[in-house]
C-alpha cells in the first residue's frame, strides 16, 4: 500500500520586544536564573497585567504579512494546565477570538508552487523552562522567559512532506526577520516548531490519528523528526497496530521520538475569557498605518535586484533569503561597490568563510564599509584578486582595517611596467625551453610563465600587465 503524510504546524515565535508582554520585565535571552522575574510574571495574588502595545504592533503587523485577515475585536483567554515551569497554572492565550485568521504562505519546492493555508495567528505568554541537573537528579525551575511575548502561527495540515515544511519555515523566518519582529535564532528558542504529524492511504481524504512532536528548534531535527515518525506511523498500520494520539517528543542523540503524554482536547484546559484583559479594539486607521510601515519583502526586492542591478535570478534569491544578507549587500553598494563585484565577494568568500567558522551573517564582525574598501582597491589596481581574496581571509574574523593590513604588510601590487618588463626578461632566461614550447604554440605554458612572474613579484603584479609583458616579449 502507498501511504501519504499529513502534516500541520504550530509555530511558536518569541518577539524583538524589550520587555514582556505584561509587564516590564527585560526579554533579554541568558542572565543568572530567575533574575528576569517580577510578581506580574510569576503570577503572583493580587498582581494585574497590562498589554505591551509593542506586542499588539508586531502581532498585527505579522498577520499582515502573512496575508491574514486581521481581528478587529480580539481579546485575550486563560489555558489552564498545571505544570512546573508555569507558575500561575495557567497561560494567557488568544483562544476564541485571535489577532489574525486565514492568511496564507506560497512556497516553492522542486515539485513547483503551493500554498499553505494559515488557520490562525494568535498572540500568548512564553512558559519558564526545566533544567535538569543530571549529577543531582534534579530538576529545576528557571522563570527568566514567564511572560516573554509570542504569536504562535498554526497552519492547516496542507504539508506532505519535511522538504514542503521546510520551504515553509524558511519563508516564515525570512518574513519575521525582514519586518524586524523577531531575530528567529532558532538556537536561542526564538522560532520553534510543534510537529502535527498522520499518514494515511494515498487518494483518502480521511485524516488519519495524529501524534505532535514538540519544541523542534532546527531544520535538520525536524526533518529527521518528520522522516521517523512517518516511517514509525506506517509500520504500526501495516503490523495491524493503531496509532495513539499523544504528545512525542524528538531525542536528537537517539535519533528518534519518544512518547510523552496523551494528546490533551481542548476542552481540558478549561478556556475562559481573561478576566484581568480588556478586548482590544484595532481600528482600520491603526491597521492602515501598519500597512505603510511594512518593508519592501524578499520576493520584491529579488525582482528590483534583477533589473536594477542585473543580479542572476539565483544571486538575487540567495541575497534576499536572509534580511542580514540583504542589509549587508545594500550598505556595501551604497558605499559605492559595484552590486555585482559586492553581491559575488558575498557569495563567494564570505559565504565560504562564515561555514568555516561555523556562524550565521548576523553574527560576523566584517562591516560593509571594510569589504566596500576591499573592493574599491581591487577597482583601483592597487591590489589584484589573489592578492585581495588572501586579504579577505586576514581581515575577515576580527574586520581587520583593509587599508592598514594592505599597507602593514607590503600588499599593494606592482604598478611599474618597467620593473614587470625586467622580471619577465629573468624569467625568460631561467625558463628558455618553456619560452621556446610557448612560442611553438603550446598555450599551457603561459600559465607557468605567469606564475613564475608572479611568483618573483610576490603575487603583486597585475595578472594582466603580466600576461601583455610576455606577449610583448614573445
Amino acid at each position: 500500500m502507498t501511504w501519504e503524510t499529513v502534516i500541520g504546524l504550530e509555530t511558536h515565535v518569541e518577539l524583538a520586544t524589550k520587555t514582556k508582554i505584561f509587564c516590564s520585565c527585560t526579554t533579554a535571552f541568558g542572565g543568572a536564573p530567575n533574575t528576569h522575574c517580577c510578581p506580574v510574571c510569576m503570577g503572583m495574588p493580587g498582581t494585574l497585567p497590562v498589554v505591551n502595545k509593542k506586542v499588539v504592533e508586531f502581532a498585527a503587523r505579522a498577520g499582515l504579512a502573512l496575508n491574514c485577515e486581521i481581528t478587529r475585536r480580539n481579546r485575550f483567554d486563560r489555558k489552564n494546565y498545571f505544570y512546573p515551569d508555569l507558575p500561575k497554572a495557567y497561560q494567557v492565550s488568544q483562544l476564541y477570538l485571535p489577532i489574525a485568521r486565514n492568511g496564507r504562505v506560497a512556497i516553492s519546492t522542486e515539485d513547483g508552487e503551493k500554498e499553505i493555508r494559515i488557520h490562525e495567528l494568535h498572540m500568548e505568554e512564553d512558559a519558564g523552562k526545566l533544567v535538569h541537573d543530571p549529577w543531582l537528579d534534579q530538576t529545576r525551575c528557571d522563570y527568566n522567559r514567564c511572560g516573554v511575548p509570542l504569536i504562535e502561527i498554526v497552519t492547516e495540515p496542507d504539508f506532505r512532506s519535511g522538504t514542503e515544511v521546510i520551504a515553509y519555515l524558511e519563508t516564515l523566518k525570512s518574513t519575521l526577520e525582514y519586518l524586524g519582529v523577531s531575530d528567529c535564532k532558532m538556537q536561542e528558542g526564538s522560532l520553534r516548531c510543534d510537529v502535527n504529524l498522520s499518514v494515511r492511504p494515498a487518494g483518502s481524504q480521511t485524516l488519519g490519528t495524529r501524534t505532535e512532536m514538540k519544541n523542534l528548534n532546527s531544520f535538520k531535527a525536524i526533518l529527521r523528526a518528520i522522516d521517523y515518525e512517518t516511517k514509525r506511523q506506517i509500520e504500526r498500520l501495516e503490523e495491524g497496530k493503531p496509532v495513539v494520539q499523544e504528545t512525542r517528543r524528538w531525542d536528537d542523540n537517539k535519533d528518534a521520538t519518544f512518547s510523552m503524554r496523551s494528546k490533551e482536547d481542548t476542552q481540558d484546559y478549561r478556556y475562559f475569557p481573561e478576566p484581568d484583559l480588556p478586548p482590544l479594539e484595532l481600528s482600520e486607521e491603526y491597521l492602515e498605518g501598519l500597512r505603510q510601515q511594512q518593508p519592501e519583502m524578499a520576493h520584491a526586492r529579488r525582482a528590483r535586484y534583477q533589473a536594477e542591478y542585473g543580479l542572476p535570478e539565483q544571486d538575487a534569491a540567495l541575497i534576499t533569503g536572509q534580511k542580514a544578507l540583504v542589509d549587508f549587500f545594500e550598505e556595501t553598494v551604497a558605499l559605492g561597490a559595484p552590486p555585482k563585484e559586492a553581491a559575488n565577494w558575498m557569495l563567494g568568500e564570505m559565504m565560504r568563510r562564515l561555514k568555516e567558522e561555523g556562524q550565521e551573517p548576523k553574527e560576523m564582525k566584517l562591516t560593509p564599509a571594510n569589504l566596500a574598501a576591499l573592493i574599491a582597491l581591487v577597482e583601483a589596481g592597487k591590489i589584484n584578486r589573489n592578492t585581495a581574496t588572501k586579504v579577505f581571509r586576514a581581515i575577515f574574523p576580527e574586520n581587520m582595517d583593509v587599508k592598514e593590513y594592505v599597507c602593514t604588510h607590503g600588499l599593494e601590487q606592482v604598478s611599474d611596467p618597467a620593473l614587470v618588463e625586467r622580471t619577465v626578461e629573468e624569467v625568460f632566461r631561467a625558463q628558455p625551453q618553456a619560452v621556446e614550447q610557448l612560442r611553438a604554440g603550446n598555450g599551457k605554458v603561459m600559465g607557468f610563465l605567469m606564475g613564475q612572474v608572479m611568483g618573483r613579484l610576490q603575487g603583486k603584479a597585475d595578472p594582466g600587465a603580466v600576461r601583455e609583458a610576455i606577449r610583448s616579449k614573445l
